[in-house]
């Protein structure tokens, strides 16, 4: 299960770090940091913690997994390759 979550949406409410601590926690008083990639066996705590988050701030991606966009050295997350042409 993949997870993205709109840090500039997130106000650190910390609902979700309280309802999945294995896959969310507060890093100070604003900063969140999760598991992108959170394990299937914690899916029904994470579906709690979308479903509680007060802004909406986080996204369960279900669809086939992704790889991550490459590097500067294999082109940018628009598709372009190293010369930035498509």
């Amino acid at each position: 299960m993949r997870l993205v979550v709109d840090l500039n949406r997130c106000q650190g409410y910390a609902q979700c770090a309280f309802l999945a601590p294995d896959v969310f926690a507060m890093h100070g008083d604003e900063a969140l940091l999760y598991d992108p990639h959170a394990d299937e066996t914690q899916r029904e705590q994470v579906l709690r913690a979308v479903a509680a988050c007060p802004v909406q701030a986080i996204l369960v991606d279900d669809g086939p997994d992704v790889p991550d966009p490459p590097g500067p050295a294999g082109g940018d997350a628009a598709g372009r390759g190293p010369s930035g042409v498509r």
